[in-house]
């Protein structure tokens, strides 16, 4: 597999285009949502995680402390059938190109 700057340097010559080659690769956070590699979109503070740190280490807890909540009370065996169907099950869903 090749980075989005690499396939930006490769099409366009220009590896600053990397955000367009990243769409064309569908290396979106709502792509590999759709797809089932991830399980949640945090959203990032206008202007980047970087210039707001605070709102991004505190959206990130948030979504951690959410996602710790769901498993509560599931016994391990459960929790690794889930992440194994769901590993076994990325991509199955496909993109329309």
């Amino acid at each position: 597999m090749i980075t989005p700057e690499g396939c930006a340097s490769i099409l366009w010559k220009d590896a600053e285009k990397m955000r367009e080659a990243a769409e064309a690769m569908r290396l979106t956070a709502q792509e590999l949502k759709k797809l089932g590699v991830v399980d949640r979109l945090i959203a990032e503070p206008l202007g980047g995680a970087h210039r707001h740190r605070e709102a991004s280490i505190e959206a990130v807890g948030k979504a951690l402390r959410a996602m710790l909540g769901e498993m509560d009370g599931k016994s391990p065996a459960a929790l690794i059938k889930s992440r194994r169907e769901k590993f076994l099950n990325i991509g199955s869903k496909g993109l329309a190109a």
